[in-house]
């Protein structure tokens, strides 16, 4: 995985953005924890979440 700085954070973020939208909707608890617990062992860390994504389910699956 190739990763970029965050403006000067010092932090580094996945080139790649998972979207979480489905969690807790379309994917279900068990079905989201297996996705997240994958792209995290890819090296992705960076998600693109909302409290609009199933009434904030996506944010509280991702902790």
């Amino acid at each position: 995985m190739e990763y970029r700085p965050l403006g000067r954070t010092g932090v580094k973020v996945s080139q790649l953005c998972f979207g979480t939208m489905s969690f807790g909707a379309e994917a279900d608890l068990a079905a989201s924890r297996a996705m997240y617990k994958k792209v995290r062992d890819l090296g992705i860390n960076f998600f693109d979440c909302a409290d609009a994504y199933t009434k904030g389910k996506a944010e509280t699956i991702l902790g």
